[in-house]
């Protein structure tokens, strides 16, 4: 992408003023080399969402930005109910409430290496990964409807888990105003023997050691410490929320010119907030995000399980749980007013800073913690929200490598086996269902997440508390 055709705010901001039917600014936040690198497509579809009706502010793209269905993946925009504010599908996505939790072992990396291959074997068998695959889990319409309505509460309810987890997950483990009744019967039937999976794609669960630690005090708070070992859970709400998002995508692009809404690309399909579509699909998509919440906090308990054979009495306590593809009615202030407004963060991290309510008490004193993975090769960050002068785009964060090429330019480049063998060569054991998986999630696939953080904290979306490096990696 040229930064010739932006307004350079600073290092890290740059403006693309609203023209044509634009009603606000696009604004993406990166390094100049990072903007360079960005596909062409992710400032059109920015311009594109900075059309919708009651869009505030600007249409925000993150360090971590790429081509993606409607909004780019690491796309943010506000819209006010108040102004005919719309919510759109397509910028919540397919994976609704995809996300990432992390969990602490008090474990030291040489006590695990000694036993690496074996725990990743009982891994591997105990958590289903890869395309379709079910769990040993098959919910009844009742136990379903309890699911949607209750997320990772009602999995704690039915023994997979402990209460205390639920103190360190968004919304505390349970998104109100879900309605299981707006979600369809087909998308109940994709999701009914998949609860406690990891699917395909980037989804998966790692064993990683903390082998760098940036901020000192922050780390201390959130229990991390270098040479210590955690458990990283990413996952969302499989073929439950693919479905939602199909259903709802249709039905919207239908109904826009009824709505008096003219669409710059189907992918945006949308509806006024306050009308009654815009109602019944927030009640499904919160359903979906109470699916993904309840599907990481089974498949963390398994993980648990499996911890616990080898290491008997065993916690495993949970540092944070955050989704990255959800819309949230959340108050902010925009030109020093407070406004109530619905936040879609399609490949995007909330990132609320110190002292925000909504953060559990014992880490509000130094922000929310915000987690990133990166690729099998370069490993992940714990970031923290932050406010430097003035929240940024909706107290928003980046949420991973993002893409540097497709999957299909993957699997052309590389061999599935041979990164296996590489990362094998380097001290990580991957285990996945799929050699052609492997190759689609190649570590050369993804951009320098080294250089994504660093962009965030300079754009002052979060700040780094510590890096954290694979040990075993399973995968669909």
């Amino acid at each position: 992408m040229d930064p010739r055709q932006f307004e350079r705010i600073d290092a890290t901001t740059w403006r693309f003023p609203a023209q044509g039917r634009m009603r606000v600014p696009a604004v993406i936040h990166a390094t100049e080399p990072l903007l360079r690198e960005m596909d062409d497509k992710v400032l059109e579809q920015l311009c594109n969402v900075a059309t919708l009706p009651g869009i505030v502010e600007a249409a925000y793209a993150m360090p971590d930005a790429h081509w993606g269905y409607g909004f780019p993946i690491g796309g943010v925009a506000a819209f006010d109910p108040d102004e005919g504010g719309v919510v759109s599908a397509g910028g919540v996505g397919f994976d609704i409430s995809c996300g990432v939790r992390t969990h602490l072992t008090g474990l030291d990396r040489k006590t695990v290496e000694r036993i690496r291959d074996r725990l990743a074997d009982e891994l591997f068998r105990t958590v289903p990964a890869g395309l379709g695959r079910r769990g040993r889990i098959r919910l009844t319409d009742r136990q379903m409807d309890a699911m949607l309505a209750g997320g990772a509460a009602w999995a704690v309810s039915q023994g997979w888990g402990e209460p205390e987890d639920l103190e360190r997950i968004e919304e505390h483990g349970c998104m109100k105003g879900a309605e299981p009744d707006a979600v369809s019967r087909r998308a109940g039937e994709r999701q009914r023997e998949e609860m406690g999976t990891l699917g395909s794609g980037n989804h998966y669960l790692e064993v990683q050691v903390v082998d760098r630690v940036c901020d000192p005090e922050t780390a201390g708070a959130f229990g991390l410490r270098e040479g210590e070992v955690v458990v990283t859970v990413h996952c969302g709400s499989r073929g439950l929320g693919h479905q939602i998002g199909t259903d709802y995508l249709r039905e919207m692009a239908l109904a826009a010119a009824r709505h008096g809404i003219e669409l710059p690309d189907r992918e945006l399909a949308c509806a006024p907030i306050r009308s009654e579509l815009g109602r019944r699909y927030l009640g499904a998509m919160r359903a979906g995000i109470n699916c993904a919440l309840a599907n990481r906090q089974i498949v963390a308990h398994l993980a648990r399980e499996v911890f616990r054979r080898f290491f008997p009495g065993i916690r495993l306590p949970l540092l944070y749980d955050v989704s990255h593809n959800t819309c949230k009615e959340e108050v902010h202030e925009v030109q020093g007013r407070r406004r109530r407004l619905f936040v879609h963060r399609k490949g995007a991290t909330r990132a609320f800073p110190p002292g925000h309510p909504d953060i559990p008490e014992p880490l509000r004193p130094w922000g929310q913690p915000v987690l990133i993975g990166g690729s099998m090769g370069t490993g992940s960050w714990v970031l923290a929200g932050t406010k430097p002068d003035g929240e940024r785009a909706f107290a928003s964060a980046v949420h991973g490598a993002g893409r540097a090429i497709s999957r299909a330019e993957a699997v052309k480049t590389f061999r599935g086996e041979r990164i296996v063998q590489e990362l094998r060569e380097r001290g990580i054991t991957v285990r996945s269902v799929s050699m052609r998986g492997v190759a689609e999630e190649a570590p050369q696939a993804y951009k320098d997440v080294d250089a994504v953080v660093e962009a965030a904290e300079r754009a002052g979306l979060a700040r780094r508390v510590a890096h954290l490096r694979p040990m075993i990696v399973i995968k669909g």
